[in-house]
């Protein structure tokens, strides 16, 4: 999906006439070229979804298949995308481009083309098309499909030239060029300023009325990387204890991986704080005083301290990356997976359970933050991957205020994007040990509790489809570069400060083709009223929400934690630590890697029955207010259907509708079908049950 404003045109790649174009095969064809009157509609019919340099390629009339009812339309090329349009469908202007018919070029992860029953060429960038295609397969990375068939009747060579003009398109867009993303503008906005839908974080006042708002009274915003000269994969401000100093603060971060030293994530009410942090780094030399603005760091306040080791019992990136890339190739439409041997192959996948995974620690620190009152710390190596993914699980298992809309944008502001998450690596990285979709496991985690708690959350399935595929999407910076200090520098926000080289993070690309104020939480630009309507979820309960939760405060179902206790959190058990930090005299746990510590037997016993004893601890409630505890069995984890399997729609009968309407249809087909099947009954049950409704409704 890329984006134009109101009043733009098409920019028409220069045409030439050719009167013999009927009589012309694949190899007499020359260029990308179309007749100009031709040129001129299409360049009109989408001014209103332009933007500024693109062109046409080529286009040719066609039937896009798989949809019920199939729709005839053109198949269009530009220098930026591939589009779909249905005759007699017009482009809002406010919502200049579609969601549903945009194919951006750095979405598009495999290409086919078909010819007759059993001819397919898979067509990579700079590859030559062998024939005239009847119909192309547009492979999305976001399991979207585009398939449309071409018309004949003399119009071969067209479908020939759309097809080469994609292939050519996608080996001509640089991954800079791509990345540099598109100037965005709105009727109403223009370059003047203009309130974004949540806050972005990129203020000291974003920062203290978030503080304000958890109720983190012990806590403080610092600006000492304002300039980002700690780190410039840190956000410009952070909390940190408030009797902490800044001068303490910079030394303190000194002594961690890439300069990621301990910050709060976030509050609990009942007194807890979760921390994150990057790994200890052992090669410094810190002194005594370094050394005891750490621990205080760590402690924040409390005397029960628990260090969690992310990375132990979580995949690996390398893992993630293969799980993905197998679980695309299963649900592509030709998979060659017998239909007996799918489920296997999925298992195979091993997405699920790391799925599986992530939500059962999650769980545990859920429960340690919420048992006792206590500082509980995430520390990954990089700080940037996992700890972000267990940190906005944990808070949306805690904090119902997480689980509205509003508030989920807002952590995901927070916990991804400010905080430094490497969506450009992660998602478009050319090295593999660089690539792996861990957001997108993170959003997959969030749909299994959506399923498990429906009435939990106030936004919808269709809301994390809407993120999902803003991943792929070029057009704002929130999912276009690494670091905020990157995102800055691309918007001129932080051209007259000096930044400090930090070492492994790459200069941003040049340019300044992207308007900064935009964001992807700027929803009515890519999707209609209607549509935006639908990232509600109509069966959410308002007694669920966070008004109506426990106050922000010391809760009495909090226990204090005990005196001076450290533990590491590891494998589902706590280990007793004997310091904090690893450059005591004393060999520290934390110095070593996880894999040789010493193990103790896990209990049978869930986490929540070795912290809280029996069910009668908060009396009849076994879980305290607003705590979810998903199931993590086999059958409870499920594939997201209708975002895998899209590029099936056959798959996609029968899931849940997203409106009133759509479900009364839903229920109609579902009776259409009942009366089909009826007269299979055998004649027993069918003297007994003839109604279908009285069928359906015991069903």
């Amino acid at each position: 999906m890329w984006w134009g404003g109101r009043g733009q045109s098409f920019n028409i790649a220069p045409q030439k006439e050719e009167p013999e174009m009927r009589q012309l095969g694949p190899k007499s064809v020359q260029g990308n070229r179309m007749p100009e009157p031709r040129s001129r509609q299409l360049g009109s019919c989408l001014a209103s979804g332009c933007l500024p340099g693109e062109q046409i390629l080529a286009w040719a009339p066609g039937l896009r298949k798989g949809l019920e009812p199939e729709l005839s339309g053109t198949l269009i090329c530009t220098n930026f995308r591939v589009t779909f349009q249905p005759y007699g469908w017009q482009r809002s202007q406010d919502t200049p481009l579609s969601s549903e018919y945009d194919f951006a070029l750095v979405n598009i992860g495999r290409l086919e083309a078909v010819s007759g029953l059993s001819r397919v060429q898979l067509l990579r960038p700079g590859s030559q098309l062998k024939f005239i295609p009847e119909e192309i397969l547009i492979h999305g990375q976001d399991f979207r499909l585009l398939r449309v068939g071409f018309e004949a009747g003399g119009l071969e060579p067209q479908a020939f030239q759309v097809t080469m003009a994609i292939v050519q398109a996608r080996a001509q867009s640089s991954h800079t060029q791509q990345c540099a993303g598109a100037a965005l503008s709105k009727a109403g906005q223009g370059s003047g300023s203009r309130k974004p839908p949540i806050p972005l974080l990129e203020t000291f006042e974003d920062w203290e009325i978030e503080r304000k708002n958890q109720g983190a009274k012990g806590w403080r915003v610092s600006t000492v990387n304002e300039r980002f000269d700690v780190a410039t994969s840190l956000p410009r401000y952070f909390w940190v204890p408030s009797r902490i100093l800044d001068s303490e603060v910079r030394r303190a971060f000194g002594h961690f991986r890439q300069g990621r030293g301990p910050r709060l994530s976030w509050h609990h009410p009942g007194g807890s704080d979760l921390l994150r942090c990057g790994g200890f780094y052992t090669a410094s030399d810190p002194n005594k005083e370094d050394i005891r603005a750490v621990e205080s760091m760590l402690q924040a306040g409390h005397s029960d301290v628990v260090l969690v080791d992310t990375m132990d019992e979580l995949p690996s990136l390398a893992d993630i990356q293969l799980a993905h890339m197998k679980l695309r190739a299963l649900c592509l439409p030709d998979s060659s997976v017998a239909e007996d041997k799918w489920l296997s192959a999925l298992e195979g996948t091993r997405w699920l359970d790391y799925v599986r995974s992530c939500l059962r620690k999650a769980s545990d620190i859920s429960v340690l933050m919420t048992s006792r009152v206590r500082s509980v710390v995430l520390q990954e190596r990089s700080d940037r991957d996992l700890n972000g993914l267990l940190s906005s699980l944990v808070q949306l298992l805690s904090a119902p205020e997480a689980r509205t809309l509003f508030g989920f944008q807002s952590l995901v502001q927070r916990e991804w994007v400010a905080a430094g998450h490497p969506f450009l690596t992660r998602l478009r990285g050319t090295g593999a040990a660089e690539k792996a979709p861990v957001f997108l496991l993170f959003l997959d985690c969030v749909w299994q509790l959506l399923q498990q708690f429906p009435a939990e959350f106030e936004f919808s399935e269709f809301f994390l489809l809407a993120l999902h595929d803003s991943v792929r999407v070029p057009d704002t910076l929130t999912f276009l570069r690494n670091t905020p200090w990157e995102r800055g520098k691309q918007s001129g926000q932080f051209n007259s400060f000096t930044q400090v080289y930090t070492p492994g993070y790459s200069q941003p690309p040049n340019g300044n083709s992207v308007n900064g104020q935009l964001s992807v939480w700027d929803w009515n630009l890519r999707y209609s009223n209607e549509q935006i309507l639908q990232f509600h979820n109509p069966g959410y309960d308002l007694e669920h929400c966070p008004d109506s939760w426990f106050p922000r405060q010391q809760s009495n179902f909090m226990v204090p934690g005990l005196p001076s206790s450290v533990w590491l959190f590891s494998r589902g058990a706590l280990t007793p630590l004997n310091q904090l930090c690893p450059w005591r005299d004393t060999p520290s746990l934390l110095a070593v890697s996880s894999r040789w510590l010493p193990r103790p037997a896990i209990s049978s016993e869930s986490l929540a029955d070795q912290e809280w004893g029996l069910p009668s601890h908060w009396g009849a409630c076994p879980l305290p207010p607003g705590l979810l505890l998903p199931g993590c069995l086999g059958p409870q984890i499920r594939l997201w259907r209708r975002c895998y399997l899209r590029g099936r729609p056959e798959v996609q009968l029968g899931l849940l509708a997203p409106t009133i309407s759509d479900l009364q249809s839903e229920l109609s087909r579902l009776q259409e079908l009942l009366r089909k099947w009826t007269p299979r009954i055998s004649p027993e049950d069918h003297s007994k049950k003839r109604d279908p409704n009285s069928i359906l409704s015991q069903c």
